[in-house]
C-alpha cells in the first residue's frame, strides 16, 4: 500500500497527448480551447452612441446657446450619417454609428424636442455618451487565451469575431465499466439480491458537465467474460473507468485479468479513506490508462474527482488550481489513511466554511447529493482546527 502522495504523482506521470480537434462553435461550449482568439477588427468598430437621443458638435454646443435643429436620424445598422450644417444635430439610436462631424451624444432624458428643434436642458460633457472605436481592443489583440474553459461568454466572443470553427483540446476516447453480478438497469426492478447501476451513471453525468461523451458497459464477475470484453475496450479507448473488482473478495478479478491482458499495474491499495483498493495501470503498447476504483459509491466519485480529473487537466497543459476552504470545527485525522470527507459549503463571519455531512460510509450513495465537495485531510498527530484552510475539492 503506498500513500495518497505516492499515488498521486504516480496518476499525473501517465498522462496522455491527446491532441486538439476543430469543431463548429456551439459544439464548443465546456471544451478547452487549444488557440488564442484574436481581434479581427477593432472593438468596437466604429464610434458607437450608448443613449438614444441626439449626436451634436460639442464646439456648436457652446456656440448656439442650446438649441439644434435635427437633420435626420441615424438608427443603429445603418451607415454613418454626416452632419451637414454646423449648430445642428441628428437623433442617434443606441448602438448606431456616431454620424460624421458629431462627437457628443446626450440622452433623450436631458432634452426638449419642439417641432423639430432639440433643446438641451442639462450640463454637457465633450464626447460624452461615446463608445469610441477600438477602446475596448485594437484589431489583432489577443481576446481568449488557449487553455480555457469556454462557456456561453467564450461562445459570444467567438461569434464576434467570426469564429464558426474552433479548435479545442480532444477528448480521450473513454469508456465507463461496471462490474458485479448485483447489478441491474436503472429501469429494472431488482431483486432483493440486487442493486440497480448508479457508479458508471454517475460517471457519465459528470463526464457529460464536461463535454465528454463515454461508452458503458456493464461486466459480470467471471473471468473469461470480463478478459474478452476488456482487451476489446483496451483496443478501442484512451481510458478505462472501472468501478469495482478490485478488492480482496472472491469474485474481485479486476487485478487479475488486467495483468494477463498486457496491462502495467501502476499501483494498488492507497492508504486513504475512502477507496484504498483503487487500482491504477497502463497498457503501454496500446497507451491506454485504466483507473479501477472501489465499487461503493462514494469511493468512486471521490476518486474520479481526486485523480481522475488533475490527471485530464495535466493532459491538456491545463494547471490544477488548489482550491482551499476555512473549516467550521476541529477535525482529528490520525495515521495512517488520508480522509477524504463530504462537506457542505455555508458562507458566515465573512467567509466560506466546510461543514462535514452526516453520512454512513461509503456506500451512503445519497451523501453525494447532501455535498459540495471533498476536503483532503493527511494524516497527523495534531487535529487541524476550527478556522484552519484545508484543501478542498468541488464537486457541484
Amino acid at each position: 500500500m503506498i500513500s495518497f502522495d505516492q499515488a498521486y504523482t504516480h496518476v499525473l506521470e501517465h498522462t496522455l497527448d491527446l491532441g486538439v480537434e476543430v469543431v463548429p462553435l456551439m459544439q464548443s461550449l465546456q471544451r478547452v480551447l487549444a488557440e488564442d482568439i484574436c481581434a479581427d477588427r477593432d472593438f468596437p468598430p466604429f464610434d458607437r452612441a450608448t443613449k438614444d437621443g441626439i449626436a451634436i458638435n460639442y464646439s456648436d454646443h457652446i456656440n448656439t446657446d442650446h438649441i439644434f435643429q435635427i437633420e435626420g436620424v441615424a438608427a443603429a445598422g445603418a451607415p454613418q450619417q454626416v452632419l451637414s450644417t454646423v449648430g445642428n444635430c441628428v437623433e442617434v439610436m443606441t448602438g448606431a454609428v456616431v454620424p460624421q462631424n458629431t462627437d457628443t451624444v446626450i440622452m433623450y432624458e436631458h432634452i426638449s424636442i419642439t417641432d423639430n428643434v432639440a433643446v438641451i436642458n442639462e450640463k454637457v460633457t465633450k464626447g460624452q455618451n461615446i463608445h469610441y472605436k477600438g477602446s475596448d481592443e485594437k484589431a489583432g489583440a489577443v481576446l481568449l487565451t488557449k487553455g480555457i474553459k469556454i462557456t456561453a461568454a467564450e461562445i459570444g466572443v467567438m461569434a464576434t469575431v467570426g469564429k464558426s470553427y474552433v479548435t479545442v483540446k480532444a477528448n480521450p476516447k473513454i469508456t465507463t465499466i461496471a462490474t458485479g453480478n448485483e447489478l441491474v438497469e436503472v429501469d429494472a426492478v431488482p431483486l432483493p439480491h440486487q442493486i440497480r447501476k448508479s457508479n458508471t451513471i454517475t460517471l457519465e453525468a459528470a463526464l457529460q458537465t464536461r463535454a465528454i461523451p463515454t461508452n458503458s458497459l456493464h461486466l459480470i464477475d467471471n473471468k473469461e467474460a470480463l478478459s474478452k470484453s476488456l482487451q476489446t475496450a483496451l483496443e478501442q479507448n484512451d481510458v478505462l473507468l472501472l468501478s469495482g473488482g478490485v478488492s480482496k473478495g472472491k469474485f474481485d478479478f479486476i487485478p487479475e485479468v488486467m495483468e494477463s491482458l498486457g496491462v502495467e499495474k501502476v499501483f494498488h491499495r492507497v492508504a486513504q479513506r475512502p477507496g484504498k483498493p483503487f487500482w491504477f495501470g497502463v497498457h503501454k503498447e496500446l497507451k491506454t490508462v485504466i483507473f479501477s476504483f472501489p465499487g461503493n459509491p462514494v469511493s468512486t466519485f471521490a476518486n474520479f474527482h481526486v485523480y481522475f480529473l488533475p490527471w485530464l487537466h495535466k493532459c491538456w497543459n491545463i494547471p490544477v488550481a488548489n482550491q482551499y476552504i476555512k473549516l467550521s470545527g476541529e477535525i482529528h485525522i490520525k495515521p495512517p489513511l488520508t480522509r477524504f470527507i463530504q462537506v457542505c459549503t455555508k458562507r458566515e463571519k465573512g467567509g466560506i466554511y466546510a461543514v462535514p455531512i452526516s453520512e454512513n460510509g461509503s456506500g451512503d450513495l445519497l451523501s453525494l447529493s447532501k455535498s459540495n465537495g471533498f476536503i483532503c485531510l493527511q494524516p497527523r498527530e495534531k487535529g487541524y482546527g476550527s478556522g484552519e484552510l484545508v484543501p478542498f475539492i468541488s464537486t457541484k
